[in-house]
């Protein structure tokens, strides 16, 4: 099968890719931002950015470096580009991204229109793929093992509030192991880890661990049953997240 940057986008995916292997500053965005058909601010006003993140207080405590700091901002321009809704050119585009950006990307990573406030303190293996409107809060850290598939509108925190103190915050990371499946709009509280080939439905607020294979439901989630594997384990379990694998090719 044609990888999915075998289209009319291979060469500016390629020069993306390079300028983003050098290092980004200010000129190399811009010049992404250009290929991403967006009038690029000028350099000296792109220096000057400062992302909403910035102004938290776990961004005190581990500052961004420029080159964060660009890497989000293209991450999140790319929304409002004319070439998001093309997605031989947006998948490829934010693997880019996210392999420079996150702690750790293994291949085959696919997402689409995703939000996430550090993103380096998210860690993905091989084979994730994280569907439209997710947010992924990574303050306290998110790790994300191979074969994740994460639905539509899903939530991940991993800090709390003091209901007597506001300033008072928890952090807490959130780790989701192997060929885990995790349903369209379910929200995920700190501390949380859940277990490989495990499932939580749809909607589910999960608040506790859940064990391997087990199946959460529920507002607070609760194991209702196990996962109905067949016999089947890891990659029998075929998590393919598009038709014929595309994207999935590496």
């Amino acid at each position: 099968m044609p990888g999915p940057c075998s289209d009319s986008f291979t060469e500016r995916l390629k020069t993306i890719e390079d300028l983003v292997g050098l290092g980004l500053d200010a000129e190399r965005t811009r010049t992404i931002l250009a290929l991403m058909e967006i009038k690029p601010p000028d350099a000296a006003t792109l220096a000057g950015v400062k992302l909403y993140s910035e102004y938290l207080p776990k961004a005190a405590e581990k500052p961004f470096t420029d080159e964060q700091r660009y890497l989000q901002f293209l991450w999140d321009s790319l929304e409002h580009a004319p070439l998001a809704p093309a997605t031989n050119f947006a998948f490829p585009f934010r693997r880019i991204i996210a392999k420079r950006l996150f702690l750790q990307c293994g291949k085959n990573f696919c997402a689409e229109a995703i939000r996430f406030n550090f993103g380096q303190n998210i860690s993905a293996g091989n084979d994730v793929f994280i569907n439209a409107g997710t947010y992924i809060d990574a303050k306290g850290g998110v790790t994300l093992g191979n074969s994740v598939g994460i639905g539509e509108w899903v939530r991940i925190f991993t800090h709390t509030h003091s209901e007597s103190d506001h300033a008072e915050r928890t952090y807490a990371p959130v780790v989701i192991c192997d060929y885990t499946k995790v349903y369209s709009g379910a929200m995920i509280l700190p501390g949380v880890t859940i277990g490989e080939q495990a499932i939580v439905a749809g909607g589910a607020v999960v608040t506790k661990d859940v064990p391997p294979n087990a199946v959460a439901a529920g507002i607070p989630a609760q194991v209702t049953r196990q996962r109905r594997n067949e016999g089947r384990s890891k990659e029998q379990l075929n998590h393919i997240w598009l038709y014929n694998g595309a994207f999935q090719d590496e």
